[in-house]
Order: structure tokens, then sequence, then C-alpha cells
């Protein structure tokens, strides 16, 4: 039995932490689901008002990844920063099911709890990559990242579909309230592990350009980051209007769209699952690549979905399942080169620029969601998003990455590109 659990798996600091995440991604995907529902089933948000929601919570990773990479980096303390992040954001999501309870829920608190939220998810993100190689050596960072990605492709094909049933028991807000407690889980397994964290960032100017020039000079990290901004701006063109025209144009019930989306998301479970296979077959550059097209590409299928209600839920299934199984291949094979190729001492402030770019296209595109679905309808822009999400794999053809069959020798590769700036 000992030899079918993972080696990490079997390390008490890993297994805590790997624990409160799976809890903690499992509430998220209740509200995933359970927040636009709030917004269009008891508060009637529109197109525009949904577009404004999703880049209200979006809009901090723009705001403020580079200045709190800079200062996790530079204070250390990342584990702290984490549960910090935990907790507070256990508290504002709990003010959401108070608020409906009280008669007060407005979709101008949705706003500014989702800011407030997105504000601490930049704070406990950008310390997440540095506090992950403190606990997992560098011969298993794939093997971390699947389980970790795993986790996420559980809660994929569970949280949707818990969400979708305790909206209908429970209300959209009530659902909220598990959300809250998943991050007060995340936050007590944090607390319970004291991993030796690597030293902070020596003091001195360009602390905030540090992040962004490293980028600019790692051919691999460039590229990744113009394949993932690419595909970040219009899958969340798509997520913007996604639950909106779900429900309202193809007229599928919450409970429905929950169940159907969790049995879907079996997808990013087998994505997990088969990753680390993937990057021996073919080498973890390529599965990069190859995970650019079968991430956005399924998405094609929601627009198509007409017909009876069997059909059109089958064709949602199948966009999920696809979709799920692409941005598994993605996250796991590109955290697993960053986590090889970046400097320790630089991880966060990385992590930060990183997260400006890459996360900062979320909101332009959820915005521009809002904006185009009013003026030119649901389904044409969702057939707009699906199309141009499948664009990104054109940032990842030249440069080095097609080269990339096997993770460098992590240590050696974070001297050579703090010393040389190449990254790799």
């Amino acid at each position: 039995m000992r030899r079918l659990v993972p080696v990490l798996l079997r390390e008490p600091v890993f297994r805590r932490f790997w624990t409160g995440q799976t809890v903690s991604l499992f509430g998220d995907q209740v509200a995933l689901l359970a927040i636009p529902l709030t917004a269009v089933l008891i508060l009637h948000a529109n197109a525009a008002q949904m577009g404004y929601l999703t880049a209200a919570e979006l809009l901090p990773s723009l705001l403020f990844s580079m200045l709190a990479g800079a200062r996790v980096d530079r204070r250390g303390g990342r584990r702290r920063t984490m549960l910090f992040a935990d907790v507070a954001r256990a508290v504002l999501m709990a003010t959401i099911p108070l608020a409906y309870l009280l008669g007060a829920l407005t979709l101008a608190q949705l706003y500014l709890v989702a800011f407030a939220v997105g504000t601490f998810d930049v704070l406990f993100f950008v310390a997440y990559n540095t506090l992950f190689v403190a606990m997992v050596p560098a011969e298993r960072y794939v093997e971390g990242n699947s389980l970790i990605h795993g986790s996420r492709a559980m809660s994929f094909v569970g949280g949707q579909s818990l969400g979708g049933i305790l909206v209908a028991l429970l209300s959209a807000p009530g659902a909220v309230l598990l959300n809250a407690l998943s991050f007060l889980g995340s936050a007590w397994a944090l607390a319970r592990i004291h991993p030796v964290e690597p030293p902070t960032a020596e003091p001195g100017p360009g602390q905030l350009r540090a992040g962004m020039t490293y980028i600019a000079r790692s051919p691999i990290v460039r590229a990744a980051l113009g394949a993932t901004a690419t595909v970040n701006y219009f899958n969340f063109v798509f997520t913007a209007l996604f639950v909106l025209y779900a429900t309202t144009q193809l007229h599928v019930r919450p409970a429905e769209l929950g169940l159907v989306l969790g049995i879907g998301a079996a997808g990013g479970l087998i994505g997990a699952t088969l990753t680390a296979r993937v990057t021996r077959w073919i080498g973890i550059g390529p599965a990069f690549i190859f995970s650019c097209v079968v991430f956005p590409a399924p998405l094609i299928l929601v627009p198509l979905a007409a017909g009876s209600r069997p059909v059109i839920l089958a064709l949602l299934f199948l966009a999920e399942f696809g979709t799920g199984l692409g941005v598994m291949l993605l996250d796991i094979s590109i955290g697993s080169i960053f986590a090889a190729v970046i400097p320790d001492h630089l991880k966060a402030r990385v992590s930060g620029a990183y997260r400006t770019i890459n996360y900062g296209v979320r909101p332009i595109g959820a915005l521009s969601g809002g904006l185009l679905g009013t003026a030119l309808g649901l389904r044409t822009t969702l057939w707009i998003a699906a199309l141009g999400g499948v664009l990104c794999v054109l940032w990842t053809l030249p440069g080095p990455l097609r080269h990339l069959k096997r993770l460098p020798e992590a240590r050696l590769a974070a001297t050579t590109a703090g010393a040389t700036g190449t990254g790799g």
C-alpha cells in the first residue's frame, strides 16, 4: 500500500500543504459557479455587469502583482503571507451570504468583495512558487505540480457539481459560504507546516524591475508569457459571458450546468494523470506547445451548441472535458519549467511581473466580453473568444521551447540564469 502512495505525499510537510490546497480548490470551484449565479439569478445582472464583476476580481493582478512580488522577495515570510491571505479571503467571502440573509446584497458589494479577494489572491500566489520549491526537491517538480493540479482537476469534477447542488438547495449566495470555509481549511494547513524558505532578496535599487527584466531576457519565459496572456485574454472574454449564455439562451438550469461541468471536468483529472507521461513521450517544451491548442480549441463547441437539450448538454460536456485536459497539461508543464529555470531569489518577483501581464489581461478580456456581448450578441462574442484563444500557439513556435525535451538541472539553470539573465 505504501508503494501506491506518491513519494511526496509520504512527506508530512508537503502532504499537509497539498491537503489544504485541495480543500481550498474545491471551495474555489463552488464559488466560480455560485458568484456569477448570484449576480444573474439574484441581482439580475446583464452582460456588461457580468463583465464588470469578472474584471473586478482580476484587476488587482494588473495593479498589485509587481509590488507584491517585490515585497515578498524582500521581506520573506511566504508561508505567513499565504496564511494571512487565506483568512482575509474567508472573511470577505462570508459577507456575501450574510448580506443576502439581511436583504442588503447588491452588485456594488459583489464588485468590492471580488476586488478585495482578488487583491489577497495576488499576495497568496506570488508567495506560492517560492514556498513550493522549499518543499519539493528539484527532481520531483513535475510530480509535485501534477499532485497539486490533480487536486485542481478533481475540484473541477466535484466542486462545480457540488456548487450546482448547493445553489439549488441553499441559493447561490448560500453556496458561497463553502468557499469561505475552504479558505480556513487552507489556512489551518499552512499553520501546521514550517518549511525552510529560500533567503530573501538583497536590498537595492531595481527591485520592481528585476522580475520584468528577467522575463524580457529569457526566451523561454517570454514565449510562455505571450502564449498564456493571449489565451487568458480570450478565455476571459468567454468566461464573462458563459454562465449568462448557458442560462438565458441555452436555458440550462443551474443544477444541470453544475452537473455537466463537473462531469466534463474529468478531462482535467485525466490531463493531470497523463501529463508526466506526455512530457516523457514528446518532451516538456513540446507538451506545453501542444497544450496551447488543446486548451482553447474545445470551447468552439459552446457557440456550436444547439438543438435538443441532450445535444446541448453533450456539447457543453465535451467542451469542458477537452479544455480541462488541455489546461492541466499547460499548467503542469509550464509550472515545472518555471520551477527549474527561474532562480529562487527571483521567483516571487518574476511571478509578480508575469502575473501583472498574464492575469492583467484577464480583466481587459472580461470587460471586452461584456462590451462585445452587448454590441454583437453573446453567441458571436463566444465565437470570437474560442477562435482567438487558439492563436496563442503562435508565440511558442519560434524559440527554444520546441527543443526543450526535458527539464534542465534546476539549480544549475537557476545559477546560470541569474548570472547571465538568459533564463536558460
